[in-house]
């Protein structure tokens, strides 16, 4: 009667279906002589969940013995744990692959029920959600590893290390799994390695990977293939180094050279959320600080704006394709929006904030408004839209387990996740998704806007690709506001023609293709317009190798303004900015540029700068140092350059740098002599 009672309480169209559920599951607890369980929250959840939810319902009706079993454990209206899912995986018995994969599938199936069932009924919080998932793959992954391990090892020996110790498989979880982030129906993606090579002594002389390579087929096998009992989960292994035609498995040196020389820059994207999930979980996090640096350069990398705009753009491209616009996932103003945001940054600065390097993407979002590199307000929005469309996306595979992303086209669907999201009819929903993902998109054009664009007008890229006669090209030099056209035409044909940029990559080219005519039209706004393009020209030939810089300019114009100006202003610049390129990034921020600080200010700019390095690194200290003198004497020299600091403070400022640095050498210097001698007595 409970139940009826809360059905009646749905809306009238969401009823019928619910009914029909309850009649199969209420028969079928018949049949196998259970009890149907009595609890005040299963009882008022029950009516809600089963409506927006086929898959539970269905689960339900066809086992109710899972649903009692939930219900009267308590596992139902509880948070698990990783412990728990290993503690209830370990107590089974199983004897062959089949009992495995059966029992693999039950397990899931419960647990799925369990999870959905918590949403649903708005007992789960988004983080428990995505957590209970990440879990429960990782605990499968484990338990059917560890069973086809020790199998592999009774019939064909155990590979081991140099030190005697048996050597297992690392496997590592991409994406959402890596980020502990998986959503309801999602696929695994996942990468499997081994520490070193060898032969093992059975009969045949496997070899190690021969024997890494059927233990990782078997394992994909058991948690992807579909059986009368489902499967465990759908199991991505694609993204692995040379992709479907590459090794099943490779060894660490395998890996390392392959990311350091060959990995394309998506693959390096999506090692941002990589992480050890299951087998050798030491050997991975070695293999984790192997591949680090191919994700996170010791440089400001402006270039992952262009790359991961591009990525946007061919994504956008294939939705409209298939007419698939309305994908919360991919979509405009979708989750994906929101991660390339977060990467975005995490790619440009990660190798220098190491509080970026996070696999989280609600973590990364906190830390770049600590940062201030996004408004706290933007960060804010940002983090609520992100949560509300991971719930959407969660009850939209919620209702049938499928793997989807997209928004349900009939309106009965419809009214199922709009109901499931609290709200009374689609209209109402969809105007609140509608704004949250107009938002998101607002701040993606922000971050990602071809700023460029307003600069390059038809007459500097006209100049550029000489896409005219030379008289007409002189007379778009005049109209930009060169004086001495025929000399300054000659100066760019030259700079096309020198062997610096002629050797520059595919990727390099087409980062200056966008840089260059906006620099030509910005120079001719200066006061000297030839001689300043001039200075810069021979910088930019300097430092052409470097795509970094050339891309840092590209995606700033608030940089390329300030370069021209100070390189206006002074000769110098440009020289000094030539030798130190790394100095580029200064030129970002025209608050610290134009203030340079006095001494307390310089001492713990100093200390924070040497803490981000290995103090027993002596070597990165050293550089830290030197990255250090460059930033402050290109402020105060700035300063000077613009007038903003008399002579006689310029000369205070240089001697405050000159004493800081002095004292940190001093400290450093005695740290090392004391370290390897000892301290003198008194």
């Amino acid at each position: 009667d409970q139940l009826l009672a809360q059905i009646e309480q749905l809306p009238a169209e969401l009823r019928i279906p619910v009914h029909s559920s309850l009649q199969t599951f209420l028969e079928n607890i018949s049949l196998n002589h259970l009890v149907l369980p009595e609890h005040p929250d299963f009882s008022v959840s029950f009516a809600k969940v089963w409506a927006c939810s086929q898959y539970v319902a269905y689960s339900c009706a066809q086992s109710p013995e899972m649903i009692v079993d939930l219900v009267t454990s308590g596992d139902l209206f509880s948070r698990q744990t990783s412990g728990e899912y290993l503690d209830y995986l370990t107590s089974w018995e199983i004897s062959t692959e089949a009992g495995l994969m059966t029992q693999l599938r039950a397990f899931r199936r419960r647990e799925m029920v369990r999870i959905a069932w918590r949403d649903l009924a708005g007992w789960a919080e988004l983080d428990e959600t995505l957590e209970n998932l990440t879990v429960l793959a990782e605990s499968c992954i484990q338990y059917a590893l560890d069973y086809l391990y020790e199998q592999a090892c009774v019939k064909r020996g155990a590979p081991i290390l140099p030190d005697g110790t048996a050597q297992k498989l690392v496997v590592l979880g991409m994406g959402k799994l890596g980020a502990w982030e998986l959503n309801y129906s999602s696929d695994i993606d996942l990468i499997f390695a081994y520490e070193e090579d060898g032969i093992l002594p059975d009969r045949k002389e496997t070899s190690y990977v021969e024997f890494f390579s059927r233990l990782c087929r078997s394992l994909v096998k058991v948690l992807d293939e579909v059986t009368v009992d489902g499967f465990v989960f759908r199991t991505d292994i694609r993204l692995r180094p040379f992709g479907e035609s590459g090794p099943v498995v490779m060894s660490f040196d395998g890996m390392e050279k392959y990311y350091l020389t060959q990995a394309r820059e998506w693959e390096r994207y999506a090692m941002v959320k990589v992480r050890p999930v299951a087998g050798d979980l030491a050997a991975g996090q070695y293999l984790m600080d192997i591949l680090k640096p191919f994700v996170y350069r010791r440089y400001l990398d402006y270039g992952a704006f262009a790359e991961l705009r591009s990525l946007k753009y061919a994504i956008t491209q294939e939705l409209q394709r298939k007419d698939r616009m309305e994908n919360v996932k991919l979509g405009p103003g979708g989750i994906r929006e929101i991660e390339f945001i977060g990467q975005a940054f995490q790619l440009i600065r990660g190798g220098c904030e190491k509080k970026l390097q996070e696999r989280r993407i609600l973590v990364v979002l906190h830390e770049l408004k600590k940062l201030q590199l996004l408004p706290g307000q933007v960060v804010d929005q940002l983090k609520d839209s992100y949560c509300f469309l991971r719930q959407v996306e969660n009850h939209i595979q919620q209702y049938q387990d499928k793997q989807t992303h997209d928004l349900p086209k009939n309106s009965f669907e419809q009214l199922i996740l709009a109901f499931s999201m609290g709200f009374t009819d689609w209209v109402s929903f969809k105007h609140k998704l509608d704004l949250v993902r107009q938002q998101v998109h607002d701040v993606f054009e922000q971050v990602f806007s071809l700023s460029n664009d307003e600069l390059e007008d038809r007459e500097s890229k006209a100049l550029w690709i000489a896409q005219a006669d030379q008289d007409e090209l002189l007379q778009h030099l005049a109209h930009l506001g060169y004086k001495q056209t025929e000399t300054t035409l000659s100066l760019i044909e030259g700079f096309k023609n020198a062997s610096a940029i002629k050797r520059l990559t595919t990727k390099g080219a087409g980062v200056l293709n966008r840089l260059m005519p906006a620099l030509i039209q910005l120079a001719g706004t200066d006061k000297a317009p030839d001689e300043t393009l001039k200075r810069i020209l021979g910088l930019l030939e300097k430092i052409a190798g470097r795509n970094v810089y050339l891309s840092l300019l590209a995606e700033n114009p608030d940089a390329l303004s300030q370069l021209i100006k100070l390189s206006s202003a002074s000769l110098w610049i440009c020289d000094y900015l030539s030798r130190y390129p790394v100095l580029f990034d200064e030129l970002l921020d025209t608050r610290s540029l134009y203030e340079p600080l006095n001494k307390l200010d310089l001492q713990s700019q100093l200390n924070k700068h040497i803490s981000s390095v290995d103090i027993d690194d002596f070597e990165q200290v050293m550089n830290a140092l030197r990255q250090f003198k460059h930033i402050s004497v290109l402020r105060v020299a700035a300063a000077d350059i613009m007038g903003v600091l008399p002579l006689m403070v310029v000369s205070d400022y240089l001697t405050f740098i000159a004493e800081v640095i002095l004292e940190q050498v001093v400290h450093h210097a005695w740290r090392l002599i004391t370290k390897k001698h000892g301290t003198p007595t008194g």
